[in-house]
């Protein structure tokens, strides 16, 4: 498996975890909802700053994102 599909389940199980729709988790990482919506579909790569800013809004460690 790819990092980037990696991410996107990890991504998708997070958001869903806190019970947060696309919207509310684009809001509080201050990024579009398309855009987390891409990255869930694993159609993007994101940088390791949107990486980190996702993980702040989870409130989850960063490496929790990326971790197999």
């Amino acid at each position: 498996m790819e990092i980037r599909e990696i991410f996107a389940r990890n991504l998708r199980r997070a958001r869903q975890a806190q019970g947060l729709s696309q919207e509310d988790l684009a809001h509080r990482a201050e990024i579009d909802r398309t855009y987390v919506s891409s990255l869930e579909r694993g159609i993007y790569s994101p940088t390791i700053e949107v990486v980190e800013r996702l993980a702040i809004a989870l409130g989850v460690d960063t490496a929790d994102l990326i971790r197999r």
